[in-house]
């Protein structure tokens, strides 16, 4: 299902408004010398969902904390749920996925600054930011990921990061990426669209990228594109929610979708629009088997790494950047001042929209506590019940989608560790989707929506 007009210029007002309002706001605002704080000063960076979350919390448990959430996007972009703006969902627009963050700032009464932070002084309490210093009695860190094209293709030039990225948006991270992306699928006639899952290590919403492939072949299907929906991955078909995304692919999409477990990216040629890439006969093939591949669409999602905030800060951080935690809490290991909650921790649970809106109200509680001198027994509740549940739509006339749901626990490795299980549901016939999963999935989404913003 095509945008319409209004939806087209809709986005392009979104993604001029992305590109001009950062440095409008160096421009136009002073930097101050930090107020003083009240001893409940707590500063957020971050306002995805875990820091929206986070804000409304503590602000429900004490009206005497004062909160200012730091965040550089200037309007809020879910991840979660945006696969169907790609897929051509029925009903689903960019309204569906945006929130003005002054909305729920001005309702629980704390405050919202859009701005980019550049250092942070653990010593003086003290966040700066390209629009002025913030002191604070406790920091929480809720920045997210970034992605490290560095690391994955050592031998590529900057200039040649920035030409792949923009040709081949990974859309991980909320922005234009999504816009970027929606917009390449609009615009495409018939041919290939490349999806390449991030190469290794920890990222964002481990099943997203194979959602996306669900979505992307929906589209493909519905807009009777001529062409394939063509997988490079390393997993092997080991991924999140694998049985589940691949039954439904082999029902669903059998001529569209192509699935390549074993591969390794070589080269992107963004002129020609053409992907090289090594395929292995098996995990013990260590040569491989050059190919090229000619695409009209490329997603590629590069390996993900921790925001660089959370460096920033100087705290412990763990080989690939996230925050080492102290046991079982989410307060830093180095920093009793310093929370972190979100993608950004180094516990072994799901790093998903539903996992930060759990990190974060978990952590409000230990920082009330912190607060007010009470002792925090960060072991109690667990473990935690469908403390994780994350829904993937897969397909669309019908709509279905697939759920998996993770138990936290206490883990004996002194970390928070989810225990995962993707059900079968009732109305699924034996199959591992359901129409009444997709609907379990657009209420889930509704639902934290209308918490954040409403």
């Amino acid at each position: 299902m095509a945008m319409n007009r209004r939806d087209t210029f809709k986005l392009a007002g979104v993604a001029a408004a992305a590109a001009a309002m950062p440095g409008m706001a160096v421009a136009s605002e002073k930097k101050a010398a930090p107020k003083k704080t009240s001893g409940k000063s707590i500063v957020i960076i971050g306002g995805g969902f875990g820091g929206l979350t986070m804000a409304k919390a503590l602000r429900k448990k004490d009206q005497n904390i004062e909160v200012t959430v730091i965040e550089k996007n200037n309007l809020f972009l879910s991840c979660p749920f945006s696969n169907t703006l790609l897929g051509g969902l029925d009903d689903v627009s960019l309204d569906t996925l945006v929130g003005d963050y002054y909305q729920p700032a001005s309702k629980y009464g704390y405050d919202f600054v859009h701005a980019t932070v550049t250092a942070i002084d653990r010593k003086s309490k003290v966040v700066t930011t390209t629009t002025g210093d913030f002191a604070y009695d406790i920091l929480v860190l809720s920045p997210g990921i970034a992605y490290d094209y560095e690391k994955q293709f050592p031998t590529w030039s900057a200039e040649k990061i920035a030409e792949v990225s923009k040709a081949c948006p990974a859309a991980l991270m909320p922005g234009t990426e999504h816009i970027a992306l929606k917009r390449q699928l609009e615009d495409m006639d018939d041919g290939n669209v490349i999806i390449v899952p991030p190469a290794t290590g920890k990222y964002r919403c481990p099943p997203a990228p194979y959602e996306r492939v669900s979505m992307v072949a929906n589209y493909v299907k519905n807009e009777g594109i001529k062409g394939k929906v063509i997988v490079l991955d390393t997993r092997n078909g080991k991924f999140a929610k694998g049985a589940a995304f691949q039954e439904s692919w082999n029902d669903l999409f059998p001529d569209i979708i192509e699935y390549n477990g074993l591969t390794e990216i070589v080269d992107i040629d963004t002129e020609k629009k053409t992907i090289a890439y090594k395929v292995f006969a098996d995990e013990m093939d260590d040569q491989g088997t050059l190919k090229t591949e000619k695409f009209e669409v490329c997603n590629l999602i590069p390996i993900n790494k921790c925001s660089p905030v959370v460096a920033m800060a100087g705290v412990e951080v763990d080989a690939a950047g996230f925050a080492v935690m102290e046991g079982y809490s989410f307060r830093s290991k180095t920093d009793s001042s310093i929370y972190v909650i979100g993608d950004a921790v180094n516990h072994g649970i799901p790093p998903s929209g539903q996992t930060a809106i759990w990190t974060a109200h978990r952590a409000a509680g230990q920082i009330s506590d912190q607060l007010n001198a009470k002792v925090n027994d960060p072991k109690e509740g667990l473990p935690a019940k469908a403390a994780n549940v994350c829904y993937s739509m897969v397909g669309g006339k019908p709509e279905e989608a697939i759920m998996v749901t993770h138990e936290f626990v206490a883990h004996e490795s002194g970390k928070l560790v989810g225990n995962g299980n993707v059900p079968k549901p009732k109305d699924g016939g034996g199959k591992f989707r359901s129409k009444g999963t997709a609907k379990a999935t657009r209420e889930w989404f509704g639902g934290v929506m209308r918490e954040l913003f409403s």
